[in-house]
C-alpha cells in the first residue's frame, strides 16, 4: 500500500500517521513496514515570484536527485474551498509527496506555501524536514508582471494588491518561522542565476545528509 495513511496489514486509515525513524507504524494492529522519511523541499514566495519560471528549469538540473512538482495542479474543485491554511489541499500534497518519496527521490513542490501551513498537519511526520526557500522582489516589479499576465489568470487590481502585501509580510517575517524560510530577491536576478541558486539550496542539503 503506498498510501502512507493507510495500513498494509490492517487496512486501517490514520487520522495521524506514526513513523519510528525509517519505519511506520499501525495505531491500530501494531504492524511495522519500511518507510523512507525523506525531506520536502517547499520552492515558495508570491505570485509572480518567479516559481513558475524557476522550476522547470530546476527539474533539468535536479532531476536525478529529486522530482520537481508544481502545487498548482491539485488546486482544484474541493481542495480549493477549504480555508484556514486551505489543510485538505496542504495535507494531500505531502501524502503524495511522501508516496513519490517511496521510490528514493524527495519532492521539491512549487507553489505558495508558509511553514506553519505545512508544520502543523498529521503528515508532517512523513518527512525527516520540509526545507523553505522563498523566491520574492520588490513590489513595483511585482505588479509589472502580475499585470502582464494573460486574461485568463484573472489578476486585477485587488488580487495583487493582496500578493504585494503577502510579499511585504513574507519579506519581514521569513526569519521569524520555525524552520525559517530562506529568501532569494529575483528583482533584478537573470533566471539562469535564480536557477543556479535553488539548485544548490537542494543540492546542499542532500549532501548535508538529510536523506533517511
Amino acid at each position: 500500500m503506498l498510501d502512507p495513511r493507510i495500513c498494509p496489514a490492517c487496512g486501517d486509515r490514520a487520522d495521524a500517521p506514526i513513523v519510528d525513524v525509517a519505519t511506520r507504524v499501525c495505531d491500530r494492529c501494531g504492524h511495522r513496514w519500511p518507510f523512507r522519511r525523506l525531506p520536502l523541499f517547499a520552492l515558495t514566495g508570491p505570485s509572480g515570484g518567479g516559481k513558475s519560471t524557476v522550476g522547470p528549469a530546476l527539474a533539468t538540473r535536479v532531476g536525478d536527485r529529486a522530482v520537481v512538482l508544481e502545487q498548482d495542479v491539485l488546486w482544484t474543485a474541493g481542495l480549493r474551498d477549504d480555508v484556514d491554511g486551505h489543510p485538505r489541499f496542504r495535507a494531500t500534497w505531502l501524502r503524495m509527496a511522501a508516496m513519490i518519496a517511496q521510490n528514493g527521490r524527495p519532492v521539491v513542490l512549487c507553489g505558495t506555501v508558509v511553514p506553519p501551513e505545512f508544520e502543523a498537519l498529521p503528515e508532517r511526520v512523513l518527512f525527516s524536514g520540509i526545507h523553505y526557500l522563498a523566491l520574492v522582489a520588490e513590489p513595483e516589479v511585482l505588479a509589472r508582471r502580475l499585470r502582464a499576465r494573460p486574461a485568463w489568470r484573472e489578476w486585477d487590481e485587488q488580487r495583487i494588491t493582496e500578493t504585494l502585501e503577502f510579499n511585504d509580510w513574507l519579506r519581514r517575517h521569513a526569519g521569524t518561522f520555525e524552520p525559517p524560510v530562506q529568501l532569494f530577491d529575483t528583482t533584478s536576478t537573470a533566471i539562469d542565476d535564480a536557477v543556479r541558486h535553488a539548485a544548490s539550496w537542494v543540492t546542499r542539503w542532500l549532501q548535508a545528509g538529510c536523506l533517511q
